[in-house]
C-alpha cells in the first residue's frame, strides 16, 4: 500500500487508539474519542493525497517562512513574589522618522501605520501591557505588536512556566496553581517594566483571568494608573460549564475524569511529548479546531499556532488546568467601570464562548461588546486587522491617543 494511501487509515487507527485508551477510564473514553475522530476526520482527506514525507516537508516550510514570532524587544525580568523569574521584552515608542524593523510584518514604517491608525495624532506616554493565554506566549499578540510596534510603548510578556519565563517556584514545590497568583504575577510586570504612566491593560483567554486577578487585588492601580482595559476571548467564571462543542452527556463525562488524566500524563511528560510528535497531523486537527472559526486560515499561521501551543510542556499544561474551573472574578469587574473597556471574542469560540464575554458585558454597560464573525479563540490571529483596529479605537477612546479635530 502507498504511503498516501496509508495515511487516511494511519490517522483514523490513531483516533481509534487514543479513544480505546480513554474508554480505561470510563464513559469519558467515547467524548475524548468524538474529539480525537473529528481531528482526524479534518486531516484525513489531507492524507489522502499528501504524503508523510511531504507533509514533514510542509511544517519544515511553513516554520521557515513568514516572520510570525520572529519580533524581539528589549528584554527583561521581573520577580515574582515566590521568586519565579518572569521574562518581559518592552518596545519603546519612536520618533515617526525612524524606520521600522519589522516593516515586512508591521506593513511599513511608523508614519504609515501611524496615520492608518491613529491619523496625524501621535500617542501619548502610555504603556500597552500584553497579557497572552494558556499554552501560548507573548508571541502570540505577533500582528498587534507588529502594527503598534515604534508607534506606543508596549511590554510583552511570558506567563510563568510559558515562554522564556521560569517555570513556577511554588509549583515545583507542589502549590497548586491559581488565577490569582498569575494577578501577582501582572503587578510584578507592571512594577519592573511600567513602574509609572498611564497603562492600557490587553489580555487574551487566561491573560484577561490575570487582569481580573489584578483588579482584585489591586483596585487602586486600576483606578489610579490604568487608562484602557481590553479583554480579549476570555472569561470571568464559570468556565466549568463549556461543551467545547461536545454533547452534553460527553462533555460530563470528560469532566470528571479530565484532571486526573491530565495529572497522570503529567507525570509521564518524556512520553507523551514523543507521543505529540508521533502525532503531529492528529495535533494539528486538534489546534486548528480549538483555534480558529474560518476555513481559510493562512497555512503559516495555523502553523505558527501549532507551534506556540505544542511549546507548551504536557505537565505545565496539567499544571494549569485546575485553575479554571476554580476561576470567578465577575466580582472584581466593577473596578473597570470607570476607563474605556473593550471585550472581544470570536463568534465560533469553543474554549471561551461569546457569551462569555457577554457576560462580562453584563457587569460592566458602558464597554464596547464585539463578536467578530466567523472566528474562533485566536481571533487575533486569526483577523489580525480586526483586532489592531479595535484597539486602536480604545487607545484613541481612552485618550491615550488625542482624537482628531474638526
Amino acid at each position: 500500500m502507498s504511503e498516501t494511501g496509508a495515511g487516511a487509515g494511519d490517522v483514523v487507527a490513531t483516533a481509534a487508539v487514543a479513544a480505546a485508551g480513554w474508554r480505561r477510564a470510563g464513559f469519558a473514553g467515547a467524548a475524548i474519542g468524538v474529539l480525537a475522530a473529528g481531528a482526524a476526520a479534518g486531516v484525513a482527506v489531507e492524507r489522502l493525497t499528501v504524503g508523510r514525507g511531504m507533509r514533514k516537508k510542509a511544517r519544515l516550510a511553513l516554520d521557515a517562512s513568514g516572520p510570525y514570532g520572529s519580533l524581539r524587544g528589549r528584554p527583561g525580568r521581573a520577580v515574582a513574589d515566590d521568586g519565579t523569574e518572569l521574562y518581559y521584552e518592552v518596545d519603546e515608542a519612536e520618533p515617526d522618522a525612524a524606520p521600522d524593523p519589522a516593516g515586512a510584518a508591521g506593513g511599513g514604517g511608523t508614519g504609515p501605520r501611524r496615520r492608518r491608525l491613529f491619523g496625524s495624532k501621535a500617542p501619548g506616554p502610555v504603556t500597552v501591557v500584553f497579557s497572552h493565554g494558556y499554552c501560548l506566549n507573548q508571541d502570540s499578540w505577533h500582528f498587534q505588536r507588529a502594527a503598534l510596534r515604534g508607534l506606543v510603548r508596549t511590554v510583552h510578556w511570558d506567563q510563568r512556566s510559558h515562554g522564556r519565563s521560569e517555570r513556577g517556584r511554588a509549583q515545583a514545590e507542589g502549590v497548586p496553581l491559581g488565577i490569582d497568583q498569575l494577578g501577582r504575577d501582572l503587578k510584578a510586570v507592571i512594577d519592573a517594566a511600567a513602574p509609572e504612566g498611564p497603562l492600557v491593560l490587553v489580555g487574551h483567554s487566561m491573560g484577561g483571568m490575570t487582569m481580573m486577578a489584578l483588579a482584585d487585588r489591586h483596585p487602586e492601580l486600576i483606578r489610579d494608573r490604568v487608562a484602557a482595559v481590553a479583554f480579549v476571548g476570555t472569561s470571568s467564571g464559570k468556565l466549568g460549564e463549556v461543551n467545547f462543542g461536545l454533547p452534553v452527556a460527553g462533555v460530563n463525562a470528560v469532566r470528571r475524569v479530565l484532571p486526573g488524566v491530565l495529572r497522570a500524563l503529567g507525570s509521564q511528560t518524556e512520553l507523551v511529548e514523543r507521543g505529540r510528535r508521533a502525532t503531529a497531523d492528529l495535533f494539528a486537527g486538534l489546534v486548528k479546531r480549538y483555534s480558529f472559526g474560518s476555513r481559510d486560515v493562512d497555512p503559516a499561521v495555523s502553523r505558527f499556532a501549532e507551534r506556540l501551543i505544542e511549546s507548551t510542556p504536557i505537565d505545565v499544561v496539567a499544571e494549569f488546568y485546575p485553575a479554571f474551573t476554580e476561576h470567578d472574578k465577575s466580582g472584581a469587574l466593577p473596578a473597570f467601570r470607570d476607563v474605556p473597556v473593550l471585550i472581544l471574542a470570536g463568534d465560533k469560540d469553543l474554549v471561551t464562548p461569546s457569551s462569555h464575554s457577554e457576560a462580562i458585558a453584563d457587569r460592566l454597560p458602558d464597554a464596547e461588546l464585539v463578536i467578530v464573525p466567523d472566528a474562533g479563540h485566536l481571533v487575533m490571529l486569526e483577523h489580525p486587522q480586526t483586532v489592531t483596529d479595535r484597539l486602536a479605537d480604545l487607545l484613541v477612546r481612552s485618550g491615550a491617543v488625542p482624537a482628531e479635530g474638526p
